[in-house]
């Protein structure tokens, strides 16, 4: 974690935690966790969960862990623990040696609902999944006991020893806490704690064919850990008394509290892992890490640095309840962050062919022009100048509008370290009649530096000089989505959701020769077109591909 990272010091959970640490200490120190299931990318909700458990952690002087919730086989896969662990090492939250799997735990929690049926408090169900939802009840209607609850400890446990042994069919049998029906917490309506699953884990492989559900490992996970504080988003309060059972049944000593905060979710993007699933999986984007998705491998390839992300969650502060922050912010924090840190080129994205008349025909000038306006430490670069250059497609205008002060026929601008040009005959296509060269003239006395002000212009443009150019593809990304949210109870037909225009690529950007061999991922300022990041993916040494980060 970088040293300017601020921990929280006033905000709601800290708060909390301090009246609930006078009243009741802590015989441990404190120990927090993040608890993914490696089914997914992280995304910058995610982000935001880590970044809550991680800081206050940190602050209380205690510990943090990253626990894989792997108790699925079905949907989890080696890579999505690797790009976890990867993602939150680039973010600054790195668990170290802290790092666990809750399918490590299967034997304990197996015992653990031994123990339960021993009890009484569990119970084998035959009932199909269609029935126990059916049996379950509604929000204003109680649920009905299962004709299965009231078998007896001794047969509950032989069947499930039957269950681990895999004597009976997926789906055929359940294991369930006996709890309350009648309780208006539908979560404590008897919920399924053990299911049965013929598919080989990732770790564990062929070893177990019986899964817990999350919310009977969880607690007991953190048990084992010694957590002293789950903090989980918003969503979760509801399923606090069912953590809270387990524990309490399970005569933990000092058990672990569950707190929670509010859910993050971010303008015209979509951080629900399903709907991200679908996205990738029906090919609407460019896998996990396409840039114009919000998990944190498409935000470090378009561009995004950690201290961004970090400055953006620190930004927004601790949530109580389910909000949605306008994107506008995240970019605001990256702009904040690059603004004094990277190099500022020039890059023609739509080039238009300018030929400087009464300049000499192999002349090349060195221009000494400064690497980043608002940071002298950067220090300055020499770019070349020659007779015929590139300028922006849409600096020119040959009818220009009031107000516009770039060139135009028979007006002169300033380009960018270098001097004043005045267009003096448009060339156009006989077909088409499209622009395909502008014929200008410089003045030699008006060379940015020499102090000159002889006269004065409105406009400076950028430029590249055409033998010199390096050519390269750019990619420029808007907002995936034409609508702000997306509800998570409906299906979705993304073409209907979809921005047509959230991804351009432009095949024959012109750049000064600087960018030609870039550093990984490295970033640059384009000026007038905002910041750009070398897109991991696809760039080659044969080939230069840009993300567009954001716009200036």
């Amino acid at each position: 974690m970088s040293k300017e990272t601020k921990y929280p010091t006033e905000n709601f959970l800290v708060r909390l935690i301090n009246d609930e640490l006078k009243s009741r200490p802590l015989e441990r120190d404190m120990c927090t966790r993040f608890p993914p299931e490696p089914n997914g990318y992280l995304h910058i909700g995610s982000a935001y969960a880590i970044h809550t458990n991680y800081t206050l952690a940190q602050k209380y002087n205690g510990t943090f862990h990253l626990r894989f919730d792997d108790t699925n086989p079905l949907k989890e896969d080696i890579k999505f623990v690797n790009a976890i662990i990867e993602d939150m090492q680039w973010l600054g939250y790195d668990p170290g040696n802290h790092i666990y799997y809750g399918s490590d735990y299967s034997e304990e929690i197996y015992n653990a609902a031994v123990t339960l049926i021993k009890q009484g408090k569990a119970y084998v169900c035959d009932l199909s999944p269609e029935e126990v939802t059916e049996y379950r009840g509604t929000l204003t209607e109680p649920g009905r006991n299962s004709p299965y609850r009231n078998r007896s400890v001794e047969e509950n446990l032989q069947l499930f020893e039957n269950m681990k042994k895999g004597l009976y069919p997926a789906s055929s049998k359940v294991l369930r806490a006996k709890i309350d029906m009648g309780s208006p917490n539908i979560n404590l309506r008897d919920p399924v704690i053990y299911r049965i699953i013929y598919a080989e884990h990732y770790r564990t492989e062929k070893d177990w064919l019986i899964y817990p559900l999350y919310d009977f490992a969880h607690p007991i996970q953190d048990a084992i850990e010694g957590i002293t504080y789950s903090l989980c988003s918003i969503e979760f309060k509801d399923h606090r008394s069912l953590y809270e059972w387990v524990l309490k049944e399970l005569a933990i000593p000092e058990p672990p509290r569950q707190r929670e905060f509010g859910r993050l979710n971010l303008t015209g993007v979509v951080t629900s892992k399903r709907f991200l699933r679908q996205l990738v999986e029906g090919g609407d984007v460019d896998g996990w890490d396409d840039p114009r998705l919000p998990t944190i491998q498409g935000l470090r390839r378009r561009g995004f640095t950690p201290e961004s992300i970090r400055n953006f969650i620190e930004e927004i502060g601790s949530i109580r309840t389910q909000s949605t922050v306008d994107i506008s912010l995240l970019d605001h924090c990256l702009r904040q962050d690059l603004k004094e840190k990277v190099v500022s080129v020039m890059a023609v994205l739509h080039p238009l062919k300018v030929v400087i008349t009464n300049y000499p025909e192999y002349e090349v000038e060195l221009l000494t022009i400064e690497n980043n306006s608002e940071n002298e430490d950067l220090g300055k670069r020499e770019v070349p100048f020659s007779k015929t250059i590139y300028i922006e497609r849409d600096d020119f205008m040959e009818l220009p509008p009031k107000g516009f002060h770039r060139l135009s026929l028979n007006t002169e601008v300033r380009l960018k370290g270098a001097y004043f040009i005045r267009c003096n005959e448009v060339i156009q296509d006989p077909d088409t009649g499209e622009i395909t060269e502008l014929r200008c003239t410089y003045d030699s006395l008006t060379k940015s530096g020499t102090g000159f002000i002889g006269r004065k212009v409105k406009g400076t443009i950028h430029w590249v000089s055409a033998v010199h150019a390096i050519k390269a593809e750019v990619h420029l990304y808007e907002k995936l989505l034409l609508e702000q949210n997306i509800s998570k109870e409906n299906s979705v037909d993304w073409t209907d959701v979809i921005n047509p225009d959230s991804h351009v690529v432009i095949k024959d950007a012109l750049m000064e020769s600087l960018v030609e061999h870039p550093l990984k991922e490295q970033k640059f300022q384009f000026l007038r077109h905002g910041y750009f990041c070398v897109d991991k993916k696809f760039n080659t040494d044969d080939q230069l591909v840009f993300n567009r980060t954001v716009e200036r």
